[in-house]
């Protein structure tokens, strides 16, 4: 009897400190990897959804900012607008020239106007999907690009009225 008494006080203390190593030991940790889908459906989503925002956000400033320079960067041509990427309605006088620089968009609204160029490539017309030359007519509300710089857009009529988008200077 004496044996089972001393028996079931050995086991008391075994189970007593195992208890006290369970209850201090640290699940998940780096002694124990033990990952449960709790974890993962929590902390671990809620902080990689932080980074991945984060790192979006980052990205989405730099190309703003990007962007910003690029429109910024058009060697101080552009007369005065309402905004970078926004057509501007400009008004001519008969004689008077828009000069536009690689990628300025042009369309006549108001009058007459023709193509300015030093050789037989003027203006791209988007609209019919042809080329206007030196000296030539340009049609209302025909959308035109200027591929070439120092393509000039010159009133013909004692008032012009053109809608213009892009990089531009008026002579």
């Amino acid at each position: 009897m004496k044996k089972l008494k001393i028996a079931a006080v050995f086991l008391c203390v075994c189970f007593l400190f195992t208890a006290a190593y369970a209850a201090n030991a640290n699940p998940g940790g780096q002694d124990d990897p033990l990952v449960t889908l709790s974890y993962l459906n929590g902390t671990y989503t809620q902080q990689v959804k932080s980074m991945v925002d984060q790192t979006v956000n980052e990205r989405k400033a730099e190309m703003e900012q990007s962007l910003r320079n690029v429109l910024a960067g058009n060697g101080g041509t552009t007369a005065p607008t309402a905004g970078n990427g926004v057509f501007t309605v400009v008004t001519l006088t008969q004689g008077q020239s828009l000069v536009g620089d690689v990628g300025c968009e042009v369309m006549l609204r108001v009058g007459a106007a023709a193509c300015g160029s030093e050789d037989s490539v003027g203006l791209i017309d988007t609209t019919a999907g042809s080329v206007l030359g030196n000296g030539q007519a340009l049609a209302a509300n025909h959308l035109y690009m200027v591929t070439i710089s120092t393509r000039r857009v010159t009133a013909t009529a004692p008032t012009v009225k053109v809608l213009a988008r892009g990089p531009y200077s008026i002579q």
